[in-house]
């Protein structure tokens, strides 16, 4: 492993906790490999903290950073400029900094997508979606779902204004894909039966929640896609249950590999190798 000097370059991730977080480990594989004078550093920020801690980065020698929960809309009021696609996302997962201005772009949507065609070699053009959750990435999945021509997207969050505005800002640009799911268990049981994958893109089976589920088990049917953008634990409750029922299942691993890797060309202008990506994460 390089060791670190005055002219590394350094990538950050801000969030908050980051304790179990792989990127560190993913990206920095990929620096040794391709023998790049990089350096990829977690940092836990408070959301009070957030805007010190971003002045900060720009008096250091930061290439860009990744932004995670919980600032990914909030980092957008303290850049420079944004991204078409994350500005129609509303949210900001990579940042690129350049001469000192700070550029936002989301990578969170492409690379849950692609992990999605790539695991079963398809593609969401004309597919049905029941999405839970409305934050960061539950934004960035829908509006790029979206983008991409699916038919259907059910929208469900316990944060009723934001499911409902987030339903809004996809039909002003999409031609009426989204709807709110319905909120009691029948309405739920039918729109989720005509669906081609269950996405759930809240942190409902992450650390310290692994043994709640987002969703009843029941409505669970077999060859339903279920996707999980939690990875540690690499099999939630959701994923098992799933598994059990007959389900195709998938976590959040393809996605973090997928969306680093555009993050990763965004910082260097080199396009990582995703085999020795996926490798590091899954084994270290």
């Amino acid at each position: 492993m390089r060791f670190p000097s005055a002219h590394t370059k350094l990538v950050m991730l801000l969030g908050y906790p980051l304790e179990h977080t792989l990127s560190p480990i993913m990206h920095n594989r990929v620096f040794d490999k391709l023998d790049m004078d990089y350096c990829y550093w977690p940092v836990e920020v408070a959301e009070q903290d957030l805007p010190t801690v971003f002045s900060g980065l720009l008096k250091m020698n930061v290439a860009g950073f990744n932004v995670t929960m919980p600032h990914k809309i909030r980092i957008m009021d303290l850049i420079d400029e944004i991204d078409p696609l994350a500005n129609v996302i509303g949210a900001v997962n990579t940042v690129c900094i350049q001469d000192g201005r700070t550029k936002g772009y989301n990578t969170d949507g492409i690379g849950f997508v692609k992990s999605i065609e790539e695991e079963f070699e398809m593609s969401v053009v004309g597919k049905k979606v029941f999405l839970i959750g409305c934050g960061g990435a539950g934004r960035a999945i829908s509006m790029t779902l979206a983008t991409k021509g699916c038919k259907k997207i059910y929208l469900r969050s316990r944060r009723t204004l934001a499911v409902e505005a987030l339903c809004r800002d996809i039909n002003r640009r999409f031609d009426d894909c989204a709807a709110v799911a319905p909120s009691e268990s029948e309405g739920t049981a039918e729109a989720l039966r005509g669906c081609d994958i269950l996405i759930n893109a809240g942190s409902v089976g992450m650390h310290p929640h692994e043994d709640q589920m987002p969703i009843d088990a029941g409505l669970l049917f077999k060859d339903l896609i279920v996707a999980d953008v939690v990875y540690n634990p690499r099999m939630t409750r959701l994923l098992e249950t799933a598994k059990t029922t007959g389900c195709k299942i998938i976590n959040g691993l393809g996605m973090l590999v997928y969306q680093g890797q555009e993050s990763f060309r965004l910082w260097t202008g080199v396009t990582p190798p995703v085999g020795e990506m996926f490798d590091s994460v899954l084994n270290g």
